[in-house]
């Protein structure tokens, strides 16, 4: 089939070419010890031999997308952030299991190939592969021509990671009774829950600034999810860290308990850290039942940690954490706010 039959049936073949002209200085970027190879080949490679300062190496993998936070980013043609999110969304989950992340793939589906979009959106996907320290080494774009309209778009992430066997972080057998436990700060919503947020906040002026914020609501809501590989990473090594919970969708309630075993409860202290105002807006003017927003959103924590009482003082001063609670014998729920 020719190229202008193929582009009769939707598809831009010379669109996708200056995609891949436009993205390689981002993907450069990405570059870090390992990888072979660049891009355009069949498959990602990656060498493993390349660290060999691992006695036992486990691969950790994740994968994840960005949600309906995708919709604000293309209904105000705000591209630049959202790859962030979906590298932040995979890597996030992989330092939780305590592993380095060494690469990154994506996936984008879109209506109709154009470039300076995607670039756009690849060189978010690049911004947070250099503060994860992970290579992006692949990734495929597919134009879905009456599938999706012309100007949507869907993205999702693949990222491996590696860590020592012995420093996995397995809260279920190591948390234990009189861990405290410690509360990093979000960037914000991060991307959860935004089929409510933008129910919430449907009929807003999004350039507005609300009396809670200090930006405009567009920009409160575009605001990229922080990555934390670079603050755990020093002391997962150091074996300082006994388990992770990275504050996703479900919010506190459902992730919390994914850290320890059902012998135990995480007793948090509400007011042992500051609620970023944006979940003040959306629990008011969304009319949410305040222990609902728990269920729902991080309320201004990303990750939670399990430390040992003698650890916990220099892990929070390091890392600017907040002392939020501790572990319990359990009690009626897995989780209690109080």
């Amino acid at each position: 089939m020719s190229q202008n039959a193929y582009a009769k049936s939707g598809v831009d073949v010379e669109a996708g070419y200056e995609v891949v002209s436009r993205i390689k200085k981002h993907v450069k970027s990405t570059q870090r010890l390992g990888v072979l190879g660049g891009l355009g080949g069949f498959g990602g490679a990656f060498d493993l031999s390349a660290l060999s300062d691992y006695k036992a190496p486990v691969l950790i993998s994740g994968t994840d997308g960005v949600g309906t936070k995708l919709v604000l980013a293309i209904e105000h043609n705000r591209h630049d952030t959202i790859g962030i999110d979906c590298v932040a969304m995979c890597v996030n989950d992989i330092i939780a299991a305590g592993a380095e992340p060494l690469y990154f793939l994506d996936y984008i589906a879109i209506g109709k190939t154009k470039p300076e979009k995607l670039e756009q959106v690849i060189a978010g996907v690049a911004k947070g592969c250099v503060q994860a320290n992970a290579a992006l080494i692949g990734g495929e774009t597919a134009e879905h021509p009456g599938v999706m309209p012309e100007d949507d778009y869907d993205i999702a992430g693949f990222a491996v990671g590696i860590a020592e066997k012995e420093n996995l972080i397995d809260g279920e057998k190591n948390v234990e009774k009189g861990d405290v436990l410690l509360g990093l700060a979000s960037s914000g919503i991060h991307s959860n829950g935004y089929s409510l947020v933008r129910r919430v906040f449907a009929d807003f002026d999004m350039n507005e600034t609300l009396p809670e914020l200090t930006q405009p609501l567009i920009d409160e809501l575009l605001t990229p999810t922080k990555i934390y590989v670079s603050a755990l990473l020093p002391f997962i090594k150091a074996q300082k860290i006994k388990g992770i919970a990275h504050i996703t969708g479900g919010g506190f309630q459902e992730n919390l308990p994914r850290m320890f075993n059902s012998t135990l409860t995480a007793q948090i202290k509400e007011g042992s850290w500051p609620i970023l105002p944006i979940f003040k807006a959306l629990e008011n003017y969304g009319k949410i039942k305040h222990e609902e927003m728990f269920e729902i959103f991080n309320m201004g924590l990303g990750m939670v940690l399990a430390v040992a009482p003698e650890n916990a003082q220099a892990i929070k001063d390091e890392l600017g954490a907040f002392e939020i609670g501790q572990i319990v014998s359990r009690k009626e729920k897995a989780v209690i706010i109080e």
